[in-house]
């Protein structure tokens, strides 16, 4: 369980400070725990970004599915009302993944946890439609939303169900 904690505390430091200002000793500090249990389990600050990643991942995904209806127009439109939701609580500066990506576009270990992430939202995204050849072209909305909802706030998920009611 304290690696899961600290993996949620990670996760809640880079959301907040972004990825390169906080040091392993503001992380450690930030995780509530000493730095050679941080260092016990994860050994780099690579090791920290994608526990980070990781954990928000599996909540992400949770989050999506919260009270959904069953899969079908509905769920999807549901998914997009999660993802306001969730960029409002937790990701006013957009998607921590893309951010990560972002700050080590060299970081093949980074850049596979992103990979993973955006695959397996995509796949969600075809399940909940019922049906897996739209599941591209609403992920790419998925994405937009993401991308657009610094600038456009609320507007970026409007505009995101009024498409997906014409493509479906």
């Amino acid at each position: 369980m304290l690696k899961q904690d600290i993996a949620a505390a990670l996760e809640v430091a880079f959301s907040q400070y972004g990825f390169a200002e906080p040091s392993v000793a503001k992380l450690q500090k930030l995780s509530g725990v000493s730095l050679r249990t941080l260092y016990k389990y994860y050994p780099s600050k690579q090791a920290m970004i994608i526990a980070a990643l990781e954990y928000r991942h599996t909540r992400y995904l949770h989050f999506l599915l919260e009270n959904s209806p069953k899969p079908g127009v509905d769920a999807v439109l549901h998914m997009f009302d999660q993802l306001k939701l969730w960029m409002q609580e937790f990701a006013p500066n957009g998607c921590l993944s893309i951010n990560a990506l972002s700050a080590f576009p060299e970081d093949e270990a980074i850049s596979n946890a992103v990979q993973n992430h955006k695959n397996e939202v995509r796949q969600l995204l075809g399940k909940q439609s019922l049906n897996t050849t739209m599941a591209s072209a609403l992920f790419l909305l998925h994405e937009g939303v993401s991308s657009a909802w610094p600038v456009m706030g609320d507007e970026a998920v409007i505009t995101a169900k009024q498409s997906i009611l014409q493509l479906i």
